[in-house]
């Protein structure tokens, strides 16, 4: 069996990680635009996040309990409103509760997208596809 592939083929991943660094950016450059009410909200959505993020974690089922979701929100609404300081005029704190939630939601479906890839390029490493 001969297994040489023609030479187009034969270093196609640096093209995957120059995808990845532009994705990064874009996604860093979005995120300086946020409001400064997210810019403040998010990183307390990013260790969340980190806390959830293991192999067979429940953010990577196929479909997420909505009740787990819900508790992560509740978490991080909790933590805000803890050590932030908020005005009363500016927001009420069901608005916050659904920035938090918008956040949450963006954040997850970002990272799963991450796992998905990261699956699927350890899937062609071990059959020997290329993508």
């Amino acid at each position: 069996m001969d297994l040489r592939l023609p030479y187009y083929m034969m270093y196609p991943i640096p093209y995957a990680f120059d995808e990845e660094k532009i994705q990064k950016r874009d996604r860093e450059y979005l995120q300086s635009m946020y409001p400064a009410t997210a810019k403040k909200i998010f990183p307390y959505i990013q260790e969340e996040c980190d806390r959830q993020e293991y192999e067979g974690s429940m953010i990577y089922d196929e479909y997420p309990d909505k009740l787990q979701l819900c508790l992560m929100c509740r978490r991080v609404y909790e933590q805000v409103m803890k050590q932030e300081k908020w005005e009363k005029e500016t927001y009420t704190p069901e608005q916050i509760r659904e920035i938090v939630e918008i956040l949450m939601y963006q954040e997850l479906m970002e990272r799963r997208g991450k796992g998905r890839r990261q699956q699927e390029k350890t899937v062609a490493s071990c059959t020997g596809l290329v993508l």
